[in-house]
């Protein structure tokens, strides 16, 4: 969420930078909406101050006066909160504004190439993908999923099931003990404030599970991703600033309808309504957020590295990025049936824009001042087993278990 005063004095480059992350500003909306609601509060302000001065006086006819400024306050306290929620409703959909060294573009064709890792495997057969792979023996079973859940979920069975699990074990054990993360075991529902925080309401809403109570009036949802948990650890707080960084990581189910992704991916485990990923969160003090970025992209591309996986890293442009992003790395792996690199993770800074939609401060001696919220994946467990798969398949249809990876495997070599 943005500072509604700097909003206010710097209109024409808020307008501008709103452009450049797709977002069609309507200034003249927001100024008669500011306009309105700033008049009512002011009216409103002088109506209590004069029902107060009559408040004090003795006059018996000072009490028809005060009745009549009161009805008058009320309607005018009534106008003010219908302006208020619409002006609520414009800056709640605001994007967050991108960093200067950000790629000005509409989608993924405006993304900047980093660099590439690790030289891509040269095959002496025609890779199989993962689907095929989990063939041998059904281990990777969307056929059962189906009849269970419908479409986008699978079931995984004996080694392959083992491999999910090796791989989250593995990524958690590396983020806590070479990288000190502390890990969380999160709840995976959420209420409809915590979502707010994030970004992923209001304006995300239809990609959302949301979670019905009998007798509840209260909304609830599954998360979409342990960012939205983690982040909001910190909500309404007042940390020190001595007891910053602090550093999250979680190994969640995560939940999402995909709705803007109809007829895409529908093969296989790269796009599904329910997912295992690590996630990893920092809160920082906000001049640190940059370097906390190069840190925590660092620290997901460290997972592939050990495992062997060829990948690269993208700059994402102004147009492709997350509502809540300031400035975002994508991973991608490379899959050799596919023959391309797919994002496998997301590293994102997101300035204050998230701490001022949860209230998360950090104090030192001389002022209190939003803190720097980050979030990346650490890596998405589905997609990482899809890529260890491919890039380690023997022709056979057996696949090489990676050293650092054996011992989460029973120590076996093959699978």
């Amino acid at each position: 969420m943005h500072n509604i005063k700097d909003l206010r004095k710097n209109l024409n480059k808020y307008s501008k930078k709103f452009l450049d992350r797709n977002f069609n500003f309507n200034k003249d909306q927001f100024e008669n909406l500011d306009n309105k609601n700033r008049k009512l509060i002011s009216e409103k302000e002088k109506l209590e101050q004069e029902k107060k001065i009559l408040s004090k006086s003795k006059d018996k006819n000072n009490f028809e006066k005060s009745n009549k400024i009161s009805e008058k306050l009320l309607k005018v306290i009534k106008e003010q909160i219908n302006a208020q929620k619409k002006l609520d409703e414009l800056l709640h959909i605001l994007p967050n504004l991108a960093l200067e060294d950000v790629p000005i573009g509409k989608d993924e064709k405006s993304n900047k190439l980093i660099k590439k890792f690790g030289a891509l495997k040269k095959f002496s057969f025609k890779p199989k993908s993962h689907s095929e792979i989990g063939m041998r023996e059904n281990q990777i079973d969307f056929e059962t999923s189906a009849k269970l859940s419908g479409s986008r979920f699978v079931v995984l069975k004996n080694k392959m099931a083992l491999l999910e699990r090796a791989l989250i074990n593995f990524m958690l054990d590396t983020h806590t003990t070479k990288f000190e993360y502390t890990e969380i075991s999160p709840p995976l529902i959420v209420n409809e404030d915590v979502m707010f925080s994030t970004g992923q309401l209001p304006k995300f809403e239809e990609d959302q599970f949301e979670i019905r109570f009998k007798n509840s009036d209260q909304r609830k949802f599954l998360i979409p991703t342990a960012e939205v948990v983690l982040t909001n650890l910190v909500r309404k707080s007042l940390i020190d600033k001595s007891k910053l960084p602090q550093r999250f990581v979680a190994s969640t189910p995560c939940f999402r309808k995909e709705a803007g992704s109809y007829g895409k991916d529908t093969k296989g485990m790269i796009r599904q309504h329910q997912f295992y990923k690590v996630e990893l969160v920092s809160i920082v003090e906000h001049k640190e957020c940059i370097s906390e970025l190069d840190k925590m992209l660092n620290c997901a591309r460290q997972i592939l590295e050990s495992l062997e996986i060829p990948h690269q890293v993208i700059l994402l442009s102004t147009g492709d990025m997350g509502f809540s992003a300031e400035k975002t790395y994508d991973i991608e792996a490379w899959i050799p049936s596919e023959n391309k690199y797919r994002e496998i993770s997301s590293c994102s800074s997101c300035g204050t824009f998230q701490a001022r939609r949860m209230g998360a401060k950090c104090k030192s001696q001389n002022s209190n001042e939003f803190v720097g919220t980050l979030n990346g994946s650490g890596l998405a467990v589905g997609r990482l087993m899809i890529a260890l798969l491919e890039n380690n398949q023997n022709e056979d249809g057996s696949v090489t278990i990676p050293k650092v990876l054996k011992k989460y495997m029973n120590n076996l070599d093959k699978i």
